[in-house]
């Protein structure tokens, strides 16, 4: 969660919408009670688009691979919009489908 910007603003685009990074983190630990249902996580064809100053997109592929009593392989495409803080580059937008 440390590359999400901690603001009521910063959205997740899943199954529903949540904003706030502390709800992000909520729907993430409910959804991942366990290391099993974590699984491995990788991403693939990325592409880093700068817009303008200070922001930034990221397309790519996820993968999650993981046992079938855990919950099954899955994957999908995500887009990540980043904005340039003082902090360095935080995701302010994290917009996710699944295949």
């Amino acid at each position: 969660m440390d590359g999400y910007l901690d603001s009521e603003s910063t959205t997740f685009v899943g199954s529903h919408v949540t904003r706030g990074r502390e709800g992000i983190l909520k729907n993430y630990l409910e959804q991942y009670t366990t290391r099993e249902k974590m699984g491995t996580l990788a991403f693939s064809e990325l592409q880093v688009k700068p817009l303008c100053a200070g922001y930034a997109s990221v397309l790519g592929h996820w993968q999650l691979e993981r046992s079938a009593a855990a919950g099954g392989n899955a994957g999908g495409w995500f887009t990540l919009l980043f904005r340039r803080t003082p902090g360095g580059w935080m995701i302010i937008l994290d917009h996710k489908s699944a295949e």
